[in-house]
């Protein structure tokens, strides 16, 4: 039986990054799991997993790749996380028209600058930004350069469905945040998909549930 490689794992909502690693050890046996790219419990959709020493050691050479999104946001509410599983503020009734929403987009194509929200995975100083989020600090995160695309899918006031193209470290949350402080509504990320991590794309994604002992050697891609 394979028990090393590259599995593609379409991730279920309301699941951490880890539980997806705690899972996969049960299923395969392999202590030795990681992943090129963790997502937000609230979001589902592509999770490159390494299964294996020979393929965790290969993290480096996959977790910088660019990444494809499909989200929905919530306008005229916002949250302390950026998105719906925080605590919930209403700000705003104001409706913006289509033409507010694609003019306050123009700033967000190309190359921008975004500060990382305190409710993320980034280290600084040796520290997570969540945990130190979670005890009532905050402290000063310096903008990261990153490169975008993003479109309307749809709109139908509160909800406005955008696809994002954007470079590795891009956090989603914090174009919706931004979005709503240009368009003096709030915003805030009410779902998530990530479509495509790199050259994978969800459609080659298993669900979690589908895995097993029994199927796991026909998934596991081994380069």
């Amino acid at each position: 039986m394979i028990k090393e490689g590259i599995l593609l794992v379409d991730k279920p909502k309301d699941k951490t990054s880890f539980y997806l690693v705690h899972v996969l050890r049960k299923i395969t046996g392999v202590r030795k799991i990681g992943h090129a790219g963790t997502l937000d419990p609230l979001a589902t959709g592509v999770m490159v997993m390494l299964i294996g020493s020979n393929y965790t050691k290969k993290t480096p050479l996959l977790i910088g790749h660019s990444k494809g999104y499909e989200t929905t946001l919530l306008l005229g509410k916002v949250s302390d996380t950026y998105d719906i599983q925080g605590i919930v503020t209403e700000v705003s009734s104001k409706i913006p028209t289509l033409e507010d929403i694609q003019a306050a987009l123009t700033n967000f194509q190309g190359k921008i600058s975004q500060i990382p929200p305190m409710f993320s995975a980034k280290k600084i100083d040796g520290h997570k930004l969540c945990d130190l989020a979670r005890k009532g600090i905050v402290v000063e995160r310096k903008p990261v350069e990153l490169e975008v695309s993003t479109k309307v899918i749809s709109y139908d006031y509160p909800y406005l469905k955008l696809s994002i193209e954007c470079s590795s470290g891009t956090y989603v949350r914090s174009i919706a945040h931004d979005l709503g402080l240009l368009l003096k509504t709030g915003a805030l990320v009410y779902e998530l998909t990530r479509i495509r991590s790199g050259p994978f794309n969800l459609n080659e994604c298993t669900p979690l549930e589908e895995i097993n002992p029994e199927n796991i050697s026909n998934l596991l891609r081994i380069t």
